[in-house]
């Protein structure tokens, strides 16, 4: 009798399988999220889901996830890193060129002047001076000059950031916009840029988030919130070619044999921005349906809650309090600039196209 041992062959389990248990974590915590975000005091407080989102991540992260990590990691990886870039894509449904005509010339020029203004403060002080790592540093950048933790996120893919620092650069958006929430209708009561108009457009090009924009504006009254929000889609609609700027940037610095040749280049170019800029462009033309505009709006706003989730879950709190105090300082001096400067910018290029 043959008493052998039968082998037996392990099954593989299917690429999407292995998706699942952790598309399913990060989805339960972006629905979790999304429900909190309703929240009255969070609304007021400018919380929106994204920043819940990593905050519950983070939470679960640190406690339970290491568990079950060996389980749900790839389901987790690819909601950080395909899920964004698609919800990046659906976020242009949120623009259209026709805001551009809302804010006028100047309003473009301000926003355009705060955005390469804060990014290359950001790069020279936190490279040149505070000796923080490339990356980080540009992270902060993004999120401090376009749109809070909507631009870091669509950045990390560029730079292939590691998850702490983008980690970071949220919270220094979290940080200092929150901040911002309180201290602008105080600017104003102090007769600081009281033009209603000028004081929107004033909010719209320096406040970090959308959600924060809206909280601060709305403090003050409605036709400066309506402004502050035009301008500040003006604003995220710059992101797309800051994306292919600093996807050429970074390329550029790869020799050639180190970045895998042409095709490895093509790899590097930021692909869902076109697709972003084709997404406003299709929203600034076509008449979509309301209802089909908002259920791909709460869509969008699932998939990026989704990603930064997925991102708290990732990210270690030990590696965060490693980055030390320099990146918080560094959000400090981009948030003084963004109030100073920004006040600065806005007089004299209104001043000009008055």
């Amino acid at each position: 009798m043959n008493t052998s041992p039968i082998s037996v062959t392990a099954i593989p389990t299917p690429p999407l399988a292995r998706l699942i248990p952790g598309l399913a974590l990060s989805a339960a915590l972006a629905l979790a999220s999304i429900e909190a975000s309703k929240n009255a005091w969070l609304q007021a407080h400018g919380f929106s889901a994204l920043t819940v989102a990593i905050v519950l991540g983070m939470l679960i992260g640190n406690t339970v996830f290491p568990r079950v990590a060996a389980g749900c990691g790839s389901g987790v990886a690819f909601s950080k890193q395909n899920l964004l870039r698609l919800g990046i894509v659906l976020y242009g449904l949120r623009l259209t060129f026709q805001d551009i005509s809302q804010v006028g010339v100047s309003g473009v020029i301000i926003d355009a002047c705060m955005l390469t203004s804060t990014f290359a403060l950001a790069y020279f002080v936190g490279v040149k001076m505070f000796k923080l790592d490339r990356n980080a540093v540009m992270l902060i950048g993004a999120g401090s000059s376009i749109c809070g933790a909507a631009a870091v996120m669509a950045t990390e893919p560029v730079l292939r950031a590691r998850s702490e620092q983008v980690t970071v650069a949220v919270s220094t958006v979290v940080v200092f916009g929150s901040v911002a929430i309180f201290l602008y209708p105080l600017l104003h009561s102090l007769s600081f840029l009281q033009g209603h108009a000028d004081f929107g457009v004033y909010i719209g090009s320096t406040v970090h988030e959308v959600a924060q924009v809206v909280a601060a504006a709305r403090s003050i009254d409605e036709h400066t919130a309506n402004t502050a929000v035009i301008a500040k889609m003006v604003r995220v609609m710059m992101l797309a070619p800051f994306l292919l700027i600093l996807s050429a940037y970074v390329q550029r610095g790869k020799p050639a044999a180190q970045a895998g040749g042409k095709t490895s280049r093509l790899a590097g170019i930021p692909w869902f921005a076109f697709a972003f800029i084709g997404v406003v462009a299709i929203h600034s033309l076509f008449a979509i349906p309301a209802a089909v505009t908002g259920a791909l709006l709460d869509a969008d706003t699932f998939l990026l809650a989704m990603a930064m989730a997925a991102l708290g879950l990732t990210t270690h709190l030990s590696s965060v309090r490693r980055a030390g105090m320099r990146p918080l300082l560094l959000g400090g001096l981009l948030f003084a600039w963004l109030i100073i400067g920004g006040a600065l910018v806005n007089t004299v290029l209104d001043y000009l196209f008055r």
